[in-house]
């Protein structure tokens, strides 16, 4: 149990949880406050946000140590990157199941995945400090781009489409996998 304890300590998963659990309660009251129904921006939001504050977590303090050390980093890597997503996924499904709004779990698990794999993608290459710049900026382009029937376009706003959009589902599944292979394979860039 030392081991873990440690290695949540370096990956600074204290501070990211108690960011996860902030974001998730500050857009449920939101939610509250605004009354109306269901958003999915607000949703995004919250899961974006989480997956920005965990995004510091996909490096350690150094990354030459990381990358000498005897153990073997690609599944560690791989589940540090899920389990991050499924406590994102995880603390906004619980903090919206005790409000009267929520978002589908299918929609959840979509912008989690996708989400994820961005940050992952970017701690890859950019390094953990800005691994946040990718999902943040999808996030503010989708916020502000027209919605349109046309395959680019939705790929382009796959964050907001329903949970049963193809275009949504296919470009979360493949940011996913991408980010997830080419984070665990590489690691953090230096």
């Amino acid at each position: 149990m030392r081991w873990l304890t440690l290695y949540a300590r370096s990956r600074r998963l204290p501070a990211s949880l108690a960011a996860v659990l902030i974001s998730g309660l500050l857009v449920w009251t939101l939610a509250r406050i605004g009354g109306g129904p269901w958003d999915p921006r607000l949703t995004t939001l919250a899961l974006a946000a989480g997956a920005t504050a965990v995004s510091v977590g996909l490096g350690g303090q150094d990354l030459a140590m990381d990358r000498t050390a005897a153990i073997r980093w690609m599944p560690r890597r791989a589940a540090h990157v899920l389990l991050c997503g499924v406590l994102i996924g995880g603390v906004l499904l619980a903090v919206q199941a005790s409000g009267g709004q929520s978002a589908s779990p299918a929609f959840v698990v979509r912008n989690c995945a996708g989400l994820m794999g961005l940050v992952a993608l970017g701690a890859a290459w950019y390094g953990r400090q800005y691994a946040w710049i990718l999902p943040f900026a999808w996030m503010s382009v989708s916020f502000v781009a027209p919605s349109a029937p046309d395959v680019p376009s939705q790929v382009l706003t796959w964050m907001l489409l329903p949970p049963d959009a193809s275009a949504g589902v296919w470009t979360a599944l493949v940011l996913a996998v991408a980010g997830l292979t080419v984070y665990a394979v590489g690691g953090p860039r230096r």
